[in-house]
């Protein structure tokens, strides 16, 4: 499928006309009403298929491989690395940085304290994340397969838990079927960050927004769905790689540290938004509230912290170094 530059772009121009197309149908009537519906369905699946690769025949060791820490090899990776590693992929999971959270928090009623939701979103994306590992490293043990296969863990191990399930094929249908809303859920996030921008920006309708974003979107996708074939031969950061890597490290380790850079200090600062202002705005509502201590941790303290984090990802990125 990678390698046929048809099957490519066409699969990539149907998930951004059908992503844009639910978006133009509005917040609640399009993105909320999806992931209301798919999401809890999906977690209840995944706690079942976590129980059953846990008792699988050699799942235990897997599942120690995964939960136990291994202080030597934290040590030979080096402590620090593991540090920014794990900020890194919050960064990514959590969409921090780009706007996505800044806009889905504007939606957010006055009657929920922002740091409120923030807690059940960070607590919600953990037990997802815990319970996909719980999923995929017995399985990898029970079946044999390497646990540092990286992402196509998805597309072997599970297959396998499926195909020793009773109704398998079912099941991982249904799993893989919510995959791809949950997937599609994050394309329509970004879809939405952008769009509103545009609105805000522009004083475009939404539907207008969608209409030529739609368009662009295609064409800006483009080298990343030729990257496997026609562009193959293109490795940005070094034998092996393809566009997507290098589109990953543009997000993941400039846009994302650095963009939260930037609104953490617009929050802090009083040439910016004003930390009183930002508290104010924060704490309305019901639910867990901003404290008065955590004032200069982050005018000073988490500042430095995300500085570090971006040159430090950024400098172990870059090849050669």
């Amino acid at each position: 499928m990678l390698s046929d530059p048809l099957v490519m772009v066409g699969c990539m121009a149907v998930i951004v006309i059908l992503g844009f197309l639910v978006n133009s149908i509005g917040l609640q009537k399009g993105l909320e009403k999806v992931t209301n519906i798919i999401m809890p369905v999906m977690i209840v699946l995944m706690v079942v298929l976590a129980i059953h690769s846990i008792t699988l025949e050699g799942g235990i060791e897997g599942l120690k491989f995964y939960l136990l820490p291994d202080l030597q090899k934290m040590m030979d990776v080096g402590i620090v690395n593991v540090i920014i590693g794990a900020m890194t992929q919050a960064f990514f999971t959590l969409s921090l940085g780009i706007g996505a959270m800044a806009i889905f928090g504007s939606y957010i009623g006055k009657e929920r304290s922002l740091l409120g939701e923030s807690v059940n979103v960070a607590l919600l994306d953990t037990l997802v994340a815990i319970t996909s590992g719980l999923i995929i490293f017995p399985a990898c043990f029970a079946y044999g397969v390497e646990p540092d296969s990286g992402p196509s863990l998805l597309f072997i191990s599970l297959p396998n838990v499926f195909n020793h399930l009773p109704g398998g094929r079912i099941w991982g249908t249904l799993f893989f079927v919510f995959m791809l809303f949950a997937t599609f859920s994050t394309v329509l996030a970004v879809f939405e960050n952008i769009i509103s921008m545009n609105m805000d920006l522009f004083g475009w309708s939404r539907k207008k927004a969608c209409y030529i974003n739609l368009g662009a979107m295609i064409v800006l996708s483009l080298p990343c769905a030729l990257g496997y074939n026609l562009l193959s031969g293109f490795a940005p950061l070094g034998d092996g790689s393809t566009v997507l890597d290098l589109e990953d490290f543009i997000v993941s380790n400039i846009l994302l540290p650095l963009g939260s850079i930037i609104i953490l200090v617009f929050c802090v600062i009083k040439k910016g938004w004003g930390y009183d202002n930002f508290v104010e705005e924060a704490n309305t509502g019901k639910g867990f509230k901003i404290q008065k201590w955590i004032k200069p941790y982050l005018r000073f303290v988490l500042p430095v912290l995300l500085v570090t984090v971006f040159v430090i990802s950024l400098i172990n990125s870059i090849p050669g170094i």
